[in-house]
């Protein structure tokens, strides 16, 4: 059992990994009493008036306690990120990597509005993955806990009114879908109505991608270094729209 968990683990993908991984140590961290999230929410008074500038980060890495949500979030990563970085991100790394972090710092910049904050962003960000992959798969068939069947463009949708019948707060994953549709339309709408992409992947990120070996990335503008690091290092796999 544990040799396959090892195998499947190191099967995955390395932007996809690493932000699981993440999220799991510090909820765990939170359980065992070795963090407090007072220390790692987001709130722009202390990180401008006290420079804390790390809750910028670690706000995104805390998915709550131990809980059915919490596992369900995690699963979301597991799942849909991982399709993604194997499926229209394969041998695009940095291209996913980018993703993150710009729908990271459009999530920041809305929660400058008083009306959208929320101390914990990292909900929102994994609610963008579930978004962008009902863009990228439409007509995949999804079976919501074998009740019923549906299309992937609806996914989200869905998930929403399901949030809505559980109490659960709507603003986190709203958000999430605002900066994946904003994300979705800089990259694939705007180019296919004839503009221009504006949202292309930086070079400082195919540099990090390449530092530290993470995966492939085709057209790489940047040599990886032969003694790079390996860490969530993962191996990508292409899997039918």
């Amino acid at each position: 059992m544990r040799t396959k968990f090892k195998r499947y683990y190191n099967s995955l993908p390395p932007v996809s990994k690493a932000y699981g991984t993440i999220c799991f140590l510090t909820t765990t961290a939170f359980q065992l009493g070795l963090i407090n999230p007072l220390y790692i929410y987001l709130d722009y008074d202390l990180v401008v008036k006290q420079l804390q500038i790390w809750r910028l980060v670690t706000n995104f890495f805390f998915l709550g306690p131990f809980s059915i949500n919490f596992a369900i979030r995690l699963l979301l990563i597991a799942r849909y990120g991982v399709q993604l970085e194997r499926g229209p991100f394969d041998k695009r790394t940095a291209d996913f990597l980018w993703m993150m972090i710009f729908a990271a710092l459009s999530l920041l910049v809305f929660s400058f509005v008083p009306a959208l904050r929320s101390p914990f962003l990292g909900i929102s960000l994994v609610f963008m993955l579930v978004y962008i992959w009902a863009r990228e798969y439409p007509n995949a068939q999804v079976n919501i806990s074998g009740l019923f069947t549906l299309k992937g463009f609806y996914l989200p949708w869905v998930m929403l009114g399901l949030n809505v019948i559980f109490g659960s707060q709507l603003l986190p994953d709203l958000m999430g879908i605002v900066v994946g549709h904003l994300y979705y339309f800089l990259t694939e709408l705007h180019p296919r109505a004839g503009g221009r992409n504006i949202l292309k992947t930086p070079l400082w990120v195919h540099k990090i991608v390449a530092r530290w070996n993470l995966g492939v990335q085709a057209n790489n503008p940047v040599q990886a270094e032969p003694t790079a690091g390996t860490a969530f290092r993962g191996r990508s796999y292409r899997i039918g729209r």
